[in-house]
């Protein structure tokens, strides 16, 4: 379809008081072009659909607000159709720059260029679409049949939408299945409350949406959302269906109490677990293993395992509750019986404080805090237990029949090989300097997610591994941050333990969001749009092939396993699996890869569309990339809050910083740009990047830049990476400031002239 291309000027919100809007136009090369009071208003919007009726102008370039602002009107337009680029001349230009001054004009007529540029550049969207050997499925499969899967299962089966539960065992239930009461969940909060597990097992197995597989693991899931081909193993038989969405909702596991012999276990004949605790009461009788006999007295240790640099560093959330209960349980059915309580801290959050209320009023039982020095047994098979730093403020000493280990929750997808290397590596080297590389290569082996193996429980068909990637201590990864269910394989979500620690209730909350995400996922995903954090793009990646050199970079940095390879190393795109951050656009040194409207070559072109001014003039331009998914918005507050900054920076928004390739630095240099500034996320364990690992990309490829500078007797600090969170906008001006002090002190670019 040709292109005729209108460029429009808003000059409400003071964005007329501060610069000339017909002089910015005629800087232009576009056949219409036109200023209104209030593009947004139903006016303003009827003057454009009037140009596109009467002029045949299918493509706006819109010198307005931030293309942050009014979406629910500039949105309207169909991108199959219309193709519509926001200049941002409100937050970015007339409410941060002096009025009427020169550079803001000249600040005000490059981005319109640059929009213009753009604008150009762009082609009209087509959405994905399978073939139709790859029809579209909505259905929703659930991996896993406790109640975190059982929840999530009849959340998205009550929206109208078919569900599969995939269980590994015989019977649905998972660990509530197995578990004798809850927390109470109604005031006064004293009483403990039914699981009602078999209630959820009946109305799942009722429900004509849900179809129910047990004793079923996965072959293999090839292709991506709304097309995933699913190969089962159901009882020793193939079944093969097919997917829009994934809930991984497979649980957790306690653990490894093995691990735990300085706490008794394994030693002493009468140490056993909280999960061997629940599993007496369920079945209605306390005894002591080695005589089976009621045990009178009965000691917990807490957090046995967790919140502990050795084993698990984290803390497993429910485990003061679970002892709370289980110490109900002991005075409940042993009536003469005593319990004590040994801990680090009591967490018992929320209206579940009430509950710890409740149990500090029985007078058979003890708390107090303190850390375990010795368990040891005696002849009789009491165990003694030794602790120091109590509340009492003197170490004690406590004999009970039998001692419980508060043992800690591990996911039922973790890779136990890499928590083992792990624990091995803080276990056996105690001092800390020593421990150093062979933790920090353990945990990479948690972290990576190049050839991961992970717990291969899905048996994904994806070049960088058959499951989830995890992060530290076996949980696979999630933005908690953000996206609290997602996994850096979309329309794959994760929800309840094995997530994260947590509660029965938290666990079913947690279902219900994860299956709210995968209805939104099959439902973009159907249309052929693009999920969070670009929810609604329907642009996608393209490939010319031709020029592939199979150097693989594309599919090793891909965050989201979008692109597998064949044998030879040539990429085979997966569209459903993208999120279309551009990532892999950065990676590619041949600039093969490219979207219709967002490409190496368009944000070259506006690069190269400025005019700079000669040394002489004394107004050196700094170019910013931006991220636009923090650094943006916050520059946007900037505006808001009527901050000012220096009007020689020209800002560039990207889909993500990691999208950043390395011609575009050359190019700016070589067109003569005196320095270059590139604002992202933060990124780390506590990860703010909305494409993970997309920030932290582009950093290393500066590393390699900055060298390259250097080499060629350019000053490396003309080019300077910062991590920005979305709430640092203060920042900002500031950042502009030191670097602006820094291109006055190594000079003007010395190819600027050329």
């Amino acid at each position: 379809m040709e292109k005729k291309i209108g460029c429009y000027i808003c000059t409400g919100c003071e964005i007329g008081e501060a610069i000339n809007a017909e002089a910015a136009l005629e800087e232009l090369s576009a056949p219409v072009k036109k200023t209104h009071e209030a593009l947004c208003s139903p006016e303003g919007l009827a003057m454009l659909k009037q140009d596109m009726e009467s002029e045949g102008v299918n493509a706006l370039c819109i010198g307005a607000c931030s293309m942050r602002e009014k979406t629910e009107v500039f949105n309207t337009f169909d991108p199959k159709k219309v193709i519509v680029e926001r200049v941002n001349l409100r937050e970015h230009v007339a409410w941060c720059q002096k009025p009427g001054d020169e550079d803001t004009q000249m600040m005000v007529n490059d981005y319109m260029i640059m929009g213009l540029t753009k604008v150009e550049k762009s082609d009209f969207l087509e959405a994905y679409s399978p073939s139709e050997e790859q029809p579209i499925d909505k259905t929703i499969i659930v991996v896993g049949g406790g109640v975190t899967g059982l929840t999530a299962a009849l959340e998205a089966a009550k929206a109208g939408y078919s569900v599969v539960i995939v269980e590994k065992e015989a019977e649905l239930g998972g660990f509530l299945g197995k578990m004798n009461k809850q927390f109470p969940k109604r005031p006064p909060y004293a009483e403990l409350q039914d699981t009602n597990i078999g209630d959820l097992i009946a109305e799942a197995e009722a429900n004509s949406n849900i179809k129910i597989y047990k004793n079923a693991i996965f072959n293999k899931v090839e292709n991506g959302p709304c097309i995933y081909e699913i190969s089962l193993n159901v009882n020793g038989k193939e079944v093969n269906i097919r997917g829009g969405a994934f809930i991984m909702a497979t649980g957790w596991k306690p653990y490894d109490p093995n691990n735990l012999g300085h706490l008794g276990y394994g030693n002493c004949s009468n140490v056993i677990t909280n999960v061997m605790m629940e599993e007496m009461a369920a079945k209605g009788k306390l005894e002591r293993p080695s005589d089976g006999q009621e045990p009178k007295s009965v000691l917990f240790i807490q957090c046995a395992g967790s919140r502990d640099p050795e084993h698990l560093p984290y803390c497993s959330a429910v485990c003061c509750r679970v002892s709370l209960k289980q110490a109900k349980y002991v005075r409940e059915m042993i009536g003469d019986s005593k319990v004590y309580i040994l801990y680090k801290d009591i967490r018992s959050p929320g209206l579940y404080e009430d509950f710890y209320k409740n149990m500090q009023q029985d007078e058979g039982l003890f708390l107090t805090k303190g850390e375990v020095a010795s368990v040891t047994e005696d002849a009789d098979g009491s165990v003694v237990v030794e602790a120091e730093d109590t509340l009492v403020g003197k170490n004690i000493k406590l004999k009970a029949d039998m001692v419980v280990l508060a043992t800690g929750m591990v996911p039922n997808s973790a890779d136990g090989e890499a928590i083992r290397k792990l624990t091995d590596a803080k276990a056996t080297l105690k001092k800390e300097d020593a421990a150093k590389p062979q933790i920090e290569a353990a945990e990479q082996d948690l972290i990576t997610y190049k050839d991961h193996e992970g717990s291969q429980i899905l048996n994904l068909n994806y070049r960088q591994g058959p499951d989830l990637p995890m992060l530290k201590y076996g949980m696979p990864d999630s933005h908690f941050i953000c996206f609290p269910y997602e996994t850096r394989r979309t329309g794959i979500y994760a929800a309840g333990p094995m997530r994260t620690p947590m509660d029965i209730q938290d666990s079913m909350d947690d279902a219900a969001g994860a299956a709210m995400k995968a209805i939104q996922c099959v439902e973009l995903t159907s249309q052929g749009k693009a999920v969070h954090p670009r929810a609604g793009d329907e642009s996608y990646p393209s490939f010319f092939l031709q020029r592939c050199t199979q150097c693989k970079r594309c599919t090793e940095e891909c965050p989201f396993g979008t692109i597998n390879e064949d044998a030879k190393g040539t990429p085979e795109i997966f569209p459903t699996r993208c999120r279309r951050c551009g990532i892999c656009m950065g990676a590619c040194p041949e600039r093969i890869i490219s979207f219709k409207n967002y490409s190496v070559d368009m944000i070259a072109s506006e690069i190269k569309s400025l005019e700079i001014p000669d040394e002489d003039e004394e107004k050196p331009r700094v170019l910013v990339f931006m991220c636009e998914n923090d650094a943006y918005p916050a520059l946007d507050i900037v505006g808001k809050m009527r901050l000012q900054y220096s009007p020689f920076v020209r800002v560039i928004p990207l889909r993500c910083l990691g999208s950043t390739n390395i011609v575009w630095i050359a190019d700016s240099l070589s067109s003569g740009f005196d320095g270059i500034l590139l604002i992202g996320c933060k990124y780390g364990d506590d990860y703010q990047c909305h494409y993970v690992k997309g920030s932290e990309l582009c950093n290393t490829r500066l590393g390699n830049v900055k060298e390259t500078l250097d080499r060629l007797a350019l000053e490396s600090e003309r080019i300077r990476f910062e991590q920005l969170e979305f709430s640092e906008y203060e920042k900002i001006p500031k950042i502009i400031e030191e670097f602006m002090e820094t291109i006055d002190r190594v000079g003007p670019n010395p190819y600027k002239d050329f």
